[in-house]
């Protein structure tokens, strides 16, 4: 009798302590983005359209929504986000939004810990407040999705999508500034690596040509003509500044470089700009 009523309290126990696992039917979702110099995570839950009506429908039009289902939709960032005139600050926040047919109004709100909405609605924790253009898709996304696109140095977009409706939020980060401030410590004692690097940041972003010329050229007489990469960017920065005699001359140095190396990406590359330049001198 004894051992029988073991055995019914051991298998009550297991009953009490299993678990059935089963599929969220908002799953978890989330982005790491690198944005410049900015880390920038987004979590949130991702509901379906499962064949309804989303926006005026399931989200009532003019309402605060939290931006997904379940707990809080949270952002975090590791550098200021300038959207407009507006800055938000590094911290993370959760996102709540209010969708109209024509707009949507965004909330950063400096709360994350709430399930879905506050209890009590609070503008004073809202630290930013933005306002978009509602974006008409042909095609539908079935579930609601947050990203960042249009990645560049200085910014990105955040935007959202979910059934036919886009809505964008797009922001700059002042990277150039933190760039040029660590490139100016660097060169008191630059190596090849640093001239070269520092030399395509003022390439991409169009920052005196002449002088990143003259780190190029110092890169390549440091790091020596096996480096066809390096020989690559300097071809490029002398056709910028004109000289396409001189670019020909130095991509042709660059492809017997890459053929040695077997990069045959670098030696199209160079003879299509050589082709280019060569109705240019």
């Amino acid at each position: 009798m004894k051992k029988n009523l073991l055995l019914a309290s051991a298998f009550l126990t297991m009953q009490v302590n299993a678990q059935i696992q089963m599929p969220k039917a908002s799953p978890l979702g989330k982005i790491e983005q690198k944005v410049g110099l900015a880390d920038i995570s987004i979590s949130y839950s991702r509901p379906g359209k499962k064949n309804r009506e989303v926006f005026g429908e399931v989200v009532p039009f003019g309402e605060t929504w939290r931006l997904g289902a379940n707990e809080n939709t949270k952002i975090s960032t590791s550098e200021n986000l300038i959207f407009g005139k507006d800055t938000l600050k590094v911290g993370t926040y959760a996102l709540y939004a209010k969708p109209s047919k024509e707009m949507w109004e965004l909330y950063f709100y400096s709360e994350t810990t709430n399930w879905g909405m506050p209890e009590k609605w609070d503008d004073a924790k809202v630290v930013l407040r933005l306002s978009s253009e509602v974006k008409k898709q042909d095609n539908v996304v079935e579930n609601l999705t947050i990203s960042l696109d249009n990645l560049q140095f200085n910014g990105a977009t955040l935007s959202i999508y979910w059934d036919k409706t886009q809505v964008d939020f797009p922001f700059e980060i002042d990277t150039k500034s933190k760039v040029l401030a660590s490139i100016k410590k660097t060169m008191a004692g630059p190596s090849a690596n640093d001239f070269h690097q520092t030399a395509s940041y003022y390439f991409q972003e169009k920052i005196d040509l002449k002088l990143a010329l003259e780190y190029s050229t110092k890169a390549c007489e440091m790091r020596g003509a096996e480096a066809y990469w390096m020989s690559r960017l300097k071809a490029q920065l002398q056709a910028e500044n004109g000289d396409f005699k001189g670019a020909i001359e130095t991509a042709k140095k660059s492809i017997e470089a890459a053929e040695k190396d077997g990069d045959q990406n670098y030696v199209r590359m160079n003879k299509a700009s050589i082709e280019e330049w060569s109705k240019k001198k």
